[in-house]
């Protein structure tokens, strides 16, 4: 970046044009005049290097005045440099696994996929976040611990099937357990669950509302949703007589609980019915919980005048030289 400290000055730089033609009348006005008859003879006569050279006479003194003018502005080399610290926030998504997320009430597929594709989006828009992922049916594990590396959490994401048989329930003080074990740790200013689930708590060692204050004590903040239609969703079945096909099942989504947890630890609820509804919940979540970045920016300023300075004096010099030696004038 290039500046001037003072640019009224530069403001002068007007009068340069104004004193090149004063200088050129004036040398004008100087020369000495005979009367000739014929300056035929006179103009065919080739011009010495003396002559030639006396037209920069003036032009070394406007040069001057103009390198002055602009040493007088200040003119200044500015780097600047930019500081910047962030705050990141520590996320664990802890999402439902359950054989009732296979409703076809959510689109593109089921709710699992929605959900899914939601997440995907969600971890996209994060920027300098640790992000983890628990998950949860009858039981709960860690399916990816917090890190800055998306790529693979997408990855890990992608994996995610609904819960067998062998592990199938709703165990939702169990899944904010595992969360909390994942942050209890963490040094982030900021510690954030993200629990979805479709069902009622009916598993697991551990009642949700006092995992949720457990949490609590470390700091940690929930966001609980409920996902899931109301009333009737459509349910895929395999019967061994009909085969594949689909019945009705009532969507139970045990609010009140989400809610008490939400509330222990500072968060919210949201009942997502739609995957629309899904995505605007998570898009105000992340809104909510956003990154502290702070910039500082620096500026280093180097002075140029004393280049201009330099270069107008030696204008001057040159000039005075050339008028007391080679160009001299003898009246």
């Amino acid at each position: 970046m290039f500046e001037f400290h003072d640019p009224w000055y530069l403001l002068l730089l007007a009068v340069v044009p104004l004193l090149g033609w004063w200088f050129r009348q004036k040398g004008a006005r100087g020369k000495a005049h005979i009367k000739y008859s014929d300056t035929g003879l006179v103009e065919r006569l080739a011009k010495s290097p003396r002559q030639r050279l006396l037209p920069v006479m003036p032009l070394l003194r406007l040069l001057a005045i103009t390198a002055l003018i602009i040493a007088l502005a200040r003119p200044q080399s500015a780097n600047a440099e930019r500081e910047v610290s962030t705050e990141g926030i520590d996320i664990i998504l802890a999402l439902d696994v359950s054989s009732s997320m296979l409703a076809e009430d959510f689109k593109p597929k089921n709710r699992l996929e929605a959900v899914k594709a939601v997440a995907r989006q969600f971890i996209q828009e994060r920027k300098n976040d640790r992000i983890g992922m628990v998950v949860f049916a009858g039981e709960s594990f860690t399916q990816c611990p917090l890190t800055l590396d998306y790529n693979v959490l997408q990855t890990l994401l992608e994996q995610i099937k609904v819960a067998d048989n062998s592990w199938d329930g709703t165990a939702i003080g169990m899944g904010i357990v595992n969360a909390v074990n994942r942050l209890r740790e963490s040094k982030a200013k900021s510690k954030v669950i993200i629990l979805l689930t479709d069902g009622v708590n009916n598993s697991g060692q551990v009642d949700p509302v006092t995992a949720a204050q457990i949490a609590a004590t470390y700091g940690i903040k929930i966001y609980t949703i409920g996902a899931g239609t109301r009333g009737m969703a459509r349910y895929p079945q395999n019967d061994p007589l009909f085969g594949p096909g689909y019945r009705q099942i009532e969507v139970r989504i045990d609010e009140e609980t989400l809610k008490k947890i939400a509330q222990a630890t500072g968060g919210q609820y949201f009942r997502a019915t739609n995957t629309r509804s899904l995505k605007n919940i998570y898009d105000e979540i992340g809104k909510l919980e956003k990154t502290k970045i702070e910039v500082k920016e620096y500026t280093r300023y180097d002075e140029l005048y004393l280049y201009f300075a330099v270069a107008g004096l030696a204008f001057l010099l040159i000039e005075l030289l050339l008028s007391q030696t080679y160009l001299r004038r003898i009246p």
